[in-house]
């Protein structure tokens, strides 16, 4: 989907031209929140629509980031960050208040399923499996894989993908999934000959995966649940596949940046996004955040599995660590 975004380059004069660029937003650049954002086009999509259905049109300016550049920007910046708001992974903004104390405190009503903190409240969640194409899989004579494990057969050779966990965080779900099952010495070896098999289609990008199994360049790929679904439901001869090394999830959240006590309307419209735009963020991405949220059946994975520790930033750099030496 066409993303209708206007780009900022990171400086207030550069918002400045950009926004003449993009035909001018109405209000003035000092009445604007800055929302800095790692989610996918789709997300913003329903972010911005809300935002505006809801009076507040004119009066933010979103600026999309990749995970990784987001992530650095928040734990070098501290509250010297451009952004009034930001949507983040949810463990980037967890770790970016344990070390820069940079988000104030946006507690609601609401009810995260998982607790949930004061200073943030989840958006949007991401699942993991593999999804394959039916017609490769069929021209090549390959079996329909279980797990991950089975990816690693010499038959899928160049016929694989998924994405680099040094780009995406949709790349940790995969290798969360690798070292639970099996440990990190048998893992190293999964992982190794799973690259190995992937060759050239590592993806920096979540979403580079099911764009390569919709085209039949691979007959397999690992990525989010719902980009195959929604395949599937425009009748591609794609189907998904819950590996029993787990459905492993992610959260984004949305957090207000402390600018002693100039917040407001940043509050306002974070609130906004975690409340008015939940429902159309839940039928992007199917997974229930808070309590009393139903999903279909088929957006239920069959082996949902978590972390059984807090993610943090340092545990996706071990995790990256343990990446790097299985490329060796």
């Amino acid at each position: 989907m066409k993303k209708s975004t206007c780009m900022m380059l990171g400086t207030v004069s550069a918002a400045v031209v950009v926004l003449a660029a993009c035909g001018g937003a109405e209000a003035d650049s000092k009445d604007q929140v800055i929302i800095y954002s790692n989610a996918d086009d789709e997300a913003i999509e329903v972010i911005e629509s809300t935002l505006d259905d809801k009076g507040y049109k004119g009066k933010y300016l979103i600026q999309s980031f990749g995970t990784s550049e987001l992530g650095g920007k928040m734990m070098a910046e501290g509250t010297d960050i451009e952004a009034d708001v930001v949507t983040m992974a949810s463990y980037f903004i967890e770790s970016a208040q344990t070390s820069k104390s940079m988000f104030v405190d946006i507690s609601s009503d609401l009810k995260p399923v998982d607790g949930g903190v004061m200073y943030a409240l989840p958006i949007l969640g991401n699942v993991g499996s593999i999804f394959i194409n039916m017609d490769v899989l069929q021209q090549k004579g390959l079996a329909v894989p279980k797990t991950i494990k089975d990816l690693t057969d010499p038959a899928y050779k160049d016929l694989v993908s998924f994405p680099n966990i040094m780009d995406s965080s949709t790349g940790w779900l995969l290798v969360q999934a690798i070292i639970k099952e099996y440990g990190e010495q048998e893992g190293k070896k999964v992982l190794a000959d799973l690259i190995k098999n992937a060759g050239p289609h590592i993806e920096s990008s979540g979403s580079g995966p099911i764009k390569k199994v919709k085209t039949g360049e691979v007959a397999a790929g690992f990525g989010l649940r719902i980009q195959a679904i929604d395949a599937k439901n425009e009748g591609l001869p794609i189907d998904y596949i819950d590996p029993t090394e787990g459905n492993f999830t992610l959260t984004e959240s949305v957090a207000v940046v402390d600018k002693e006590g100039d917040e407001a309307l940043a509050k306002e419209i974070a609130k906004v996004i975690a409340t008015e735009a939940r429902s159309g963020l839940l039928e992007q991405y199917p997974v229930a955040l808070y309590e009393g949220e139903q999903v279909k059946a088929e957006h239920v994975p069959t082996h949902l599995k978590k972390w059984d520790t807090t993610l943090t930033v340092d545990l996706l750099e071990k995790h990256q660590a343990f990446f790097k030496e299985a490329q060796q």
